[in-house]
């Protein structure tokens, strides 16, 4: 990555470095010539063929919110006036995957508290409901409407509120698409305020939408500031050259997947921007990983840590904020991206559309996430029915059930975890999924790192049920290539137990627990060697993982 491979503009700056520099070039080129970049901006659906052209007809408005979402700030800011007034400035988010992951990440980003509520854990959701629920609004988002860890986060705050003697109508603020079922239970309810976002907007390219924007602007984000580094970025994006650095993105991102670079392992330098590796994740892994092809994205501690300072032939590496010369992947392909916020979000979007293109699927849809929700509502259908196999093997608080490979003579968690990572291919990867409390259970992340330089394969995390939201897509439709190790645990006693889910027959725990059944039945079914920990007490098993890799 020389200065000569650099380009800017519109706020942005990327250094790349090439595995083939001629046929990147020639990748370029093509781009160029193939006018994609004027021709996404137009919201043009044929770019992606035949079988991809219904689904993107309604999927490109992301391509100009930074103009069209303006007159969102106004009715936002006067909401978040009227809220303080009366004294309400703790803002929670009950929201997954796409509406989420950007709000996180912009008030993060500013420093601002947002409690974002993206999880089925009942000692997580208990915490939660009992912080500063005098002063909290509680904004309500989901795209479809009818997304389960959503409605019930909504209907414990509307309990918990109703319980303190505060009117939920007057604190709960809904964000939906137009027509969703979300609307009419807010509608009917009453609650203080509805947005309808753009309904031809993903999930995922929805960062500059009412579900990125909503929750930002009432904890205090500034939206001008954040839509005017994407309207900046909007017109060098847009351009046909083979300076634009969106279409450069995407071509390596492209070009790398097709010579044998399946992963994009993600490092921070400095780029100010915290959390932004969480949002690309789910934007590359949803939008990339289907049809036993795409982009695994690997986001790691720091640059220094393993998966990026020891990045092998199957990996592009990708620093945020600036470069540092050594670290070079193996692979040869690497890329360094830097600029505001605003730009980063439109740049990745328009790389990823594009690499999807060179990939040869539909970056819009999402045809494998269905899947394990299928198989949660029927486990949440049929109660008690998870749950009732009994482990291969009990060692210490751990206890140990495996599916799609041969645990053998294992007699210890040691030896368990010898064979299922045994079972990894040669270049392939490992994914953890910790079905915890992401604040309480924190020091669980630290199994990334054990698990990655232990096997020298790329390794992930994930909180569930928030992976499901994200990288779930990949684990099923892309590269069939990964191990996965799932983690999940009896609700901890000190953190109040299980939590009733109000008018529903099911708690949050039985939730949990039907939502990690269902994703390891269905990587199961598809031949993916799944090792399912279950931990009888929490810290005692944590403890006991680590000091067993």
């Amino acid at each position: 990555m020389s200065e000569l491979a650099s380009v800017t503009g519109g706020g942005l700056r990327l250094e790349f470095g090439y595995h083939d520099e001629q046929a990147f070039a020639a990748a370029v080129a093509e781009l160029v010539e193939d006018q994609v970049a004027s021709r996404i901006a137009a919201q043009d659906p044929t770019l992606w063929g035949a079988d991809a052209e219904s689904e993107a007809a309604k999927r490109l408005s992301w391509v100009s919110l930074a103009e069209t979402s303006r007159p969102l700030i106004a009715e936002i800011t006067a909401l978040r006036e009227e809220l303080r007034a009366e004294g309400v400035d703790h803002v929670v988010l009950a929201g997954m995957g796409g509406s989420s992951l950007a709000p996180e990440v912009i008030c993060a980003t500013a420093g601002l508290d947002l409690v974002t509520l993206d999880t089925t854990d009942p000692g997580q959701v208990r915490a939660a409901l009992a912080d500063n629920l005098d002063r909290t609004v509680l904004v309500v988002s989901s795209k479809s409407g009818g997304t389960v860890e959503t409605d019930s986060h909504r209907r414990a705050y509307e309990k918990a509120f109703t319980d303190r003697g505060i009117d939920p109508r007057q604190r709960i603020v809904v964000v939906t698409d137009p027509g969703s079922p979300l609307q009419q239970t807010a509608e009917d309810a009453g609650y203080r305020k509805v947005f309808l976002a753009d309904p031809d907007v993903g999930g995922r390219y929805s960062a500059l939408t009412a579900f990125g924007l909503v929750p930002s602007g009432l904890a205090g984000a500034d939206l001008a500031a954040l839509l005017d580094s994407a309207a900046e970025a909007a017109t060098v994006l847009s351009a046909d050259s083979d300076a634009n650095p969106g279409l450069r993105l995407g071509a390596l991102l492209g070009l790398a997947h097709n010579t044998g670079c399946d992963k994009a392992v993600f490092a921070d330098l400095g780029s100010g921007i915290i959390g932004f590796g969480d949002w690309a994740e789910q934007l590359i892994a949803e939008s990339t990983g289907k049809n036993g092809r795409g982009l695994l994205p690997v986001v790691v501690e720091d640059p220094r840590a393993p998966g990026f300072a020891d990045a092998g032939q199957d990996a592009i590496a990708i620093s945020l904020g600036g470069y540092d010369d050594s670290y070079r992947p193996a692979s040869g392909w690497g890329a360094a991206v830097s600029g505001p916020l605003g730009a980063q979000l439109l740049l990745w979007e328009y790389a990823t559309a594009i690499a999807g293109r060179i990939i040869g699927i539909n970056p819009f849809d999402q045809p494998n996430v269905e899947e394990a929700k299928k198989q949660a509502r029927a486990l949440l259908d049929a109660p008690g029915q998870a749950g009732r196999e009994e482990p291969a093997l009990t060692d210490g608080a751990v206890e140990v059930f495996a599916a799609g490979f041969e645990l053998s003579s294992a007699g210890t968690l040691v030896d368990a975890l010898q064979a299922f990572l045994a079972a990894a291919p040669e270049r392939g990867y490992v994914s953890i999924q910790a079905y915890l409390d992401r604040h309480a259970d924190s020091e669980a992340a630290a199994l990334r790192q054990a698990l990655a330089r232990r096997t020298g394969l790329q390794t992930t995390f994930g909180w569930g049920p928030r992976f499901l939201h994200s990288t779930g897509q990949y684990h099923k439709g892309g590269h069939p290539n990964g191990v996965f190790l799932q983690i999940t645990a009896a609700p901890g006693q000190d953190a109040g137990g299980d939590l009733e889910v109000p008018d529903r027959p099911y708690t949050f725990a039985s939730l949990q627990q039907a939502q990690a059944a269902g994703d390891a039945a269905v990587l199961a079914d598809k031949g993916r060697p799944v090792l399912h920990l279950h931990l009888t007490d929490r810290a005692a098993g944590i403890g006991q993982l680590l000091e067993a890799l």
